[in-house]
């Protein structure tokens, strides 16, 4: 590990004395590169020093324990020894972390998909609270969130939402949102108080650049309909909504939610190359596919990952037995303690599986 550190903190001080240089300075997309790279490595770098700092504390609070003749010296040695070696330990945890391979969307965008499973009007209802849940988490995250298609309920939920998040690390927060999420509540309809059990599920695709995906035109077959929805203008009066559907895979997008072609065209796009760049993702992973597959199943409420019961004001995630009793602050977009409890999870487990095979 500390040889893997050396080499990572001699590659960040390169990169600082490349970035420094005149041609690259000048050189816009050489520069970009160069400060990405010196950017991602910052973090462990700055810790691998502090934990340098705290070993050179720790020598030198045990020789003043063996030379110091003052009782009063002696005493703030051995307290600060004991505080740097329980914090060493922290830092050390803390580094072993930082240095798993990182997952290479991590640091992209996302489309969220939600749709309503079992539960009928229900379930269309939660979809639409979810959608709600994930936009305020969003805004607390200073992240953007843009619509790419709907449809709604008769009931007034939604049955469908797709939708683009753009902002800071979105996918590694949200990557673990995938499955099928269940809600036991008295729905609005019920007359005699009984409690209903109703299922939706998520899906959240890191988003595809064209680098990632490339898309040939002559793969692709689009269809032009005209919009359905509440009314208004352009609803059933011009050919807007658009259908792309791509001719090897049989994936199809459908978009309405602009008034201009084009615009649900671009829309389109983006979520076809999102999910293509899901199924080549899938046949390189295949272990990870089929348990992924698996968490988000049909839309039963028997495959969940998540349980929001309303009357005893809890969540739990069953994946890793955590629950919170605030369910009304959780569906305010209060997400951060259970992101933060799913991501130190699958840590401990990467962790784990690492030691297994050094072993």
């Amino acid at each position: 590990m500390f040889e893997r550190l050396e080499q990572t903190e001699a590659r960040y001080q390169e990169l600082e004395q490349t970035l420094a240089l005149p041609e690259v300075v000048s050189d816009q997309s050489r520069y970009q590169k160069a400060a990405k790279a010196h950017s991602e490595l910052r973090e462990i770098v700055s810790k691998y020093r502090e934990y340098k700092d705290m070993k050179r504390g720790i020598e030198d609070s045990r020789k003043m324990l063996i030379d110091e003749t003052d009782a009063e010296m002696r005493a703030y040695a051995e307290q600060e020894l004991a505080q740097l070696e329980t914090r060493i330990v922290t830092v050390e945890e803390e580094m072993k972390v930082l240095l798993l391979p990182k997952d290479p969307n991590d640091d992209k965008n996302v489309i969220l998909e939600i749709r309503a499973g079992t539960g009928g009007d229900e379930a269309t209802l939660f979809c639409a609270e979810m959608f709600r849940m994930y936009t305020r988490y969003a805004e607390v995250r200073k992240w953007k969130v843009e619509i790419l298609s709907s449809s709604d309920s008769s009931a007034g939920g939604m049955k469908e939402v797709i939708a683009l998040i753009e902002g800071d690390r979105v996918y590694s927060s949200l990557k673990y949102e995938s499955g099928v999420h269940r809600v036991q509540r008295v729905p609005a309809t019920e007359q005699q108080g009984r409690v209903h059990t109703s299922a939706i599920t998520v899906a959240v695709l890191p988003e595809a650049e064209e680098v990632d995906i490339k898309l040939e035109m002559k793969d692709i077959r689009i269809d032009t309909f005209c919009s359905s929805g509440p009314g208004g203008q352009s609803v059933n009066t011009t050919y807007s909504a658009v259908r792309l559907t791509h001719i090897p895979t049989g994936t199809i997008v459908s978009c309405q939610d602009e008034k201009s072609q084009i615009k649900n065209r671009e829309k389109g796009m983006r979520v076809l190359r999102s999910r293509l760049y899901e199924v080549e993702q899938q046949k390189q992973q295949e272990a990870l596919a089929k348990e992924r597959k698996q968490q988000v199943g049909t839309g039963d409420r028997s495959e969940k990952i998540r349980t929001y019961n309303f009357p005893q004001n809890r969540v739990t995630d069953h994946r890793i037995g955590f629950t919170m009793h605030q369910l009304a602050e959780f569906m305010e977009g209060r997400l951060q303690p259970m992101v933060d409890a799913l991501v130190s999870y699958y840590q401990a487990e990467k962790l784990k599986s690492d030691a297994t095979v050094s072993a």
